[in-house]
């Protein structure tokens, strides 16, 4: 008997249940009023003296095991509907998560950033809400100068002095300030300027400008950087300076590429020319060094400017600068493959 009581408690405690009635079958088999507990005990009364005491604590055994056993089934099995309940059938094929993407905005920035730390320079950042001194007197724009009406800027109402910066210029005094030459840096971030919004303006939108300070820079060295850029980004070799106007640089100029004419969207973006104009640039004017404590006899440099949406609408092919801040998804979802 001892055998046969040994051996239940094994079945006992390897037995596995998937359900409260596989639980309660099973309590009915050992523990029920005429369950193999009952008959074993009943059983009991014919042991031979001298192994009673063996045999009746492997019964004890056998009927704790077995109420154990139901308890902690019936408990594991509570635990389960209960979370089951609460999060559904945790079995069930699970959707499939949808992979985000990058705005094309931060893609073009971080392209841009990636072409110009190859040739050593680094990233500066600065604030938006910006004071006079930095957006335009130190840029050699002091006050009523008629060259401020070229930007419609956004000033604070209960600080005059402080504005939402109309480029990020601003960026590149400050790194002046705090920096001894030789300085090479660029400065990407969210410009502000009062601007109707159209198809290809806006009020608010990014800029990465670029600064080079050293010894003895010439136009030469701005002509061959910028020659570089165009071609890592947009794969094209031909580019033209025309003169322009920039309060901060002297001499300043546009920059254009030569996109081509060889379908019908190059004739439209270009205006049957072929030309791009993609940013704007010059030598560092000796009144900005100045401003900025950098010795302007000793030093001199070259800065540069661009949109980045506008890059963006011409690698893209995006005919409408609202887009990039509409939050559409369908027009998001394109970029997924694009890192």
């Amino acid at each position: 008997m001892l055998d046969k009581v040994t051996e239940l408690i094994g079945d006992v405690q390897a037995f596995k249940a998937a359900s409260k009635e596989e639980v309660e079958t099973f309590r009915i088999k050992y523990l029920g009023n005429k369950g193999l507990l009952k008959g074993l005990f009943s059983e009991f009364k014919t042991v031979d003296a001298a192994l009673k005491k063996d045999v009746g604590q492997a019964l004890n055994r056998l009927r704790n095991s077995a109420t154990e056993k139901v308890n902690e089934l019936n408990k594991s099995l509570e635990d389960t509907t209960s979370k089951q309940s609460f999060y559904g059938d945790l079995t069930r094929p699970s959707e499939p998560i949808e992979l985000g993407s990058r705005h094309p905005i931060s893609i073009v920035r971080n392209k841009i950033i990636e072409v110009f730390s190859k040739i050593g320079f680094t990233v500066s950042e600065g604030p938006e809400i910006e004071d006079d001194w930095h957006n335009f007197t130190a840029l050699n724009l002091p006050e009523y100068h008629p060259a401020r009406d070229m930007q419609d800027t956004f000033f604070i109402e209960q600080n005059p002095d402080l504005l939402l910066r109309t480029h990020t210029s601003s960026v590149q005094v400050r790194y002046m300030e705090n920096n001894k030459p030789p300085i090479r840096t660029i400065s990407p971030g969210r410009v502000f300027r009062n601007e109707d919004i159209s198809a290809r303006a806006h009020c608010i939108f990014h800029q990465v400008e670029g600064l080079y300070i050293d010894t003895d820079v010439s136009f030469a060295d701005l002509k061959q950087t910028l020659l570089y850029f165009t071609k890592e980004m947009f794969g094209k070799s031909k580019i033209r300076l025309r003169p322009s106007y920039f309060p901060f640089t002297e001499p300043s100029a546009e920059v254009d590429i030569y996109w081509g004419l060889e379908t019908e969207i190059d004739y439209k973006i270009t205006k049957g020319t072929g030309w791009l104009e993609i940013m704007g640039c010059g030598m560092v004017d000796p009144n900005v060094l100045k401003n900025a404590n950098i010795d302007s006899e000793k030093y001199t440099g070259y800065a540069f400017g661009m949109g980045i949406e506008r890059i963006a609408m011409l690698l893209y092919q995006i005919p409408d600068i609202r887009m990039f801040y509409e939050n559409d998804v369908r027009f998001l979802e394109q970029f997924k493959s694009v890192l």
